[in-house]
Parts: C-alpha cells; sequence; structure tokens
C-alpha cells in the first residue's frame, strides 16, 4: 500500500497552511528500518508523516535501512536525528513504549483462542493512552522520545514441522533468538528449547537453511524473507501469537520543539488503522493451508507460559511493570471474564 491519496491530501494541506505553520528547525535526519527498503509500506507511511510533520515545526530526510542494525546505530550515534525501527531496537532507548510488545502482553484468551480483534484492539488502547501529552514524562528518557506507534502485527510460531504442535513438543528443538533480546532467550530456554544467537537480518536464512526449527515473526515477514522456503512441504505457522509487535518512532529531544514528541504521537495514533490494514493485507496474502490451529487446552498452556515469563521478566528489568499494569488493566477493560482479573499478577 502506497497511501497515495494520503500524500496528495497532505500536499494540498501543506501548501494552504504554509504561510501559518511555524517556523522549521533545522533540517533533520531519519534512519528508517524496513525489510523491504525505499519502497516498503513502512518507508511509506514515514513520508507521509515526516511531510505532516512541517507543519509541526520539524523537517525530515529520510533515509532507508534494510538492515535494523545498522539503523540504531546510526541513530546512536547521532548520524540521525530520529529512529523508525522495530521495539526490538527503540526499546533501548524508552524501555515503558518498548514493553507494549512483551510477550502476550495484548493478547486477549476467549473460549480457550486468542480473540486477535480484541487483541490488537489492547494495543490500538494502549498505542492511544501513550500518545496523549499527560504521557510525556513515560515517553521521555534522557535525550530520548517516543514520537509514534504503529502496529507491525502479531508474531506467530514458524515451524519446519506440523509434529510441532504443543508447548511439550518445543523442548529440544532449535529457536532462533535475537542476542539483544534477553526475553526471547529466557523464553526459549524456560520451555526447554535451545535459542540460537540471530538478528532480524539473517533469522529467516537461518529458517530457511534449516539452522533452527522454529523463528517468530509477523506474518509481513513471510514474502519477504521468503520464510516459505522454510516452512516448506511439512512446516505451518502456528495461529497463536507470542506477542503483538510495534514500530516506533524515537527523536533526539534537543533536535526538536519541546511539544513535537507528543504532537507526532497523536499523529501516528490516528494511522492506527492504516498500520492494521498492512497487518491483514500481510496475513490474507499467506495461504490458508499454511496456518495450523493448535486445540484451546495448548493455547491456555500458552497464555499461561507467555504470562509467566512475562512476569518474571518484569522482574528482571527486561520489561517494564508501569507498561504491564496498564496493559493488563487494558485487557480487564475488554475482557472483564478472564481469570486474570481476579489476581493480582502484573499490578
Amino acid at each position: 500500500m502506497k497511501f497515495q491519496k494520503n500524500l496528495v491530501a497532505l500536499g494540498l494541506g501543506a501548501m494552504l497552511t504554509a504561510a501559518s505553520a511555524p517556523a522549521l528547525a533545522a533540517a533533520n535526519k531519519v534512519c528508517v528500518f524496513d525489510i523491504l527498503g525505499a519502497g516498503g509500506d513502512v518507508f511509506g507511511m514515514t513520508k507521509d508523516w515526516a511531510l505532516a510533520s512541517k507543519g509541526m515545526g520539524v523537517e525530515w530526510h529520510l533515509e532507508a535501512f534494510t538492515d535494523e542494525k545498522i539503523a540504531s546505530e546510526n541513530f546512536k550515534t547521532g548520524q540521525c536525528q530520529a529512529l523508525v525501527a522495530t521495539s526490538f531496537r527503540t526499546k533501548a532507548y524508552n524501555s515503558v513504549a518498548g514493553s507494549v510488545d512483551a510477550l502476550g502482553a495484548a493478547s486477549v484468551v476467549k473460549d480457550g483462542k486468542v480473540d486477535m480483534a480484541l487483541s490488537y484492539d489492547v494495543v490500538r488502547r494502549t498505542v492511544q493512552l501513550f500518545a496523549s501529552d499527560k504521557a510525556n514524562d513515560l515517553m521521555t528518557q534522557g535525550n530520548f522520545q517516543v514520537a509514534g506507534m504503529v502496529p507491525f502485527g502479531a508474531a506467530y510460531l514458524y515451524v519446519k514441522d506440523r509434529g510441532i504442535n504443543s508447548v511439550e513438543k518445543l523442548a529440544g528443538k532449535k529457536i532462533a533468538a535475537f542476542d539483544y533480546d534477553s526475553a526471547q532467550k529466557e523464553m526459549i530456554s524456560k520451555v526447554g528449547a535451545s535459542p540460537v544467537s540471530a538478528d532480524i537480518s539473517n533469522f529467516g536464512a537461518k529458517f530457511n537453511n534449516g539452522s533452527v526449527d522454529i523463528v517468530a515473526a509477523p506474518a509481513a515477514a513471510y514474502k519477504p524473507l521468503e520464510l516459505f522456503k522454510g516452512i516448506g512441504d511439512k512446516g505451518a505457522i502456528v495461529r497463536f501469537p507470542v506477542a503483538v509487535l510495534t514500530y516506533q518512532v524515537v527523536v533526539a529531544k534537543d533536535k526538536v520543539p519541546a511539544d513535537y514528541a507528543a504532537k507526532s504521537r497523536q499523529y501516528w495514533a490516528k494511522k492506527f488503522e492504516d498500520g492494521m490494514k498492512i497487518v491483514t493485507n500481510a496475513e490474507k496474502a499467506i495461504p490458508g493451508k499454511t496456518w495450523m490451529d493448535i486445540p484451546a487446552e495448548d493455547s491456555v498452556k500458552y497464555t499461561v507460559l507467555l504470562r509467566d515469563s512475562r512476569i518474571a521478566l518484569s522482574k528482571s528489568g527486561s520489561y517494564d511493570k508501569r507498561t504491564l499494569n496498564i496493559m493488563k488493566n487494558i485487557r480487564c477493560g475488554v475482557n472483564r471474564g478472564d481469570s486474570e482479573c481476579a489476581t493480582k499478577t502484573e499490578l
């Protein structure tokens, strides 16, 4: 999706309001991670944001990266004044926002299955809450400010063998784990599997060449990383989300006006449904036979496993407890009948 209509509308709006727009700060650079580079949907959305930002007093020059590590390092060293990347990388700059993608934190379970519509609603409500002016302190850590979040989709387990269809059968399997995400390694070890060092640039290749048995990834990675090669005739995508991922925007506080980050977060919050269209289209593009459902009892086991791991990881500092508290309240707000709502865990 190229969002051409939005670009035209925003372009006309910018011309009509140019005379009254605030004075622009010196042009800054944005490092944008997109698997497809400048031709990808994320980069397309970022172009819309950069255009809208002129009305907020900031001018951005965009640079696309297909390697998320390089994009993040360039931001860290000051070569970029803003970063657009997955929370795996942006979490280093704001743990509150980064914890939105915590294991199972968005999952709403009804009748033994994860209700994806309600789960995405939990993310939407969280994004809206963090977009408010009242969240400025939470969205600021040191000289870094979160300036937006958009859904990237649920992370599903891609397995090389459909026989891996229960929690117990994960034991002994090799699962790709990002070097910079301690949560993945701890979770993998907890189920008796072996974490194999990887990053976002090579985990797909490791799955496709048989170096690992399982990877966790959103539907948006299926075609670009050719994960269908790793799935082959015997594998599948397990229709159970281990997390709901987001793309996040982080800016250097000293390079933008004082009120910019909040305005930018509000802009991105309004684009949530645009992000969901990308997610939905990616999931629909995967052949139906590729998906594998698991029994309700195993969904419950996975949910409890993720919850226990999430709580343990918050105690060790891997997740921000404030975010988990907020998201639990939101989960219980959309599904009051869940047994966890009668407990004090994550509160």
